[in-house]
């Protein structure tokens, strides 16, 4: 992971939210230049987290092995 970061351009992007979560308490994710955004969709002005594509990769690897299924 790359850090928090405060937009200054991430209008700009597309930003994708999970259709199974329910309206405004999700994640948003958009990609850019070979890294995956990740925010909170309460707060699209808010900060973001940059992902490589390796860290994002890993992750959802994981999510679909069922690694993070004990989390609430």
């Amino acid at each position: 992971m790359t850090g928090v970061h405060q937009p200054d351009w991430s209008a700009d992007l597309q930003w994708r939210t999970s259709s199974f979560s329910s309206i405004g308490n999700c994640v948003e994710v958009a990609s850019d230049s070979g890294s995956v955004l990740v925010r909170d969709s309460k707060d699209p002005a808010g900060p973001w987290i940059r992902y490589t594509e390796e860290e994002w990769d890993a992750f959802i690897r994981g999510a679909k092995n069922g690694e993070f299924d004990d989390f609430p």
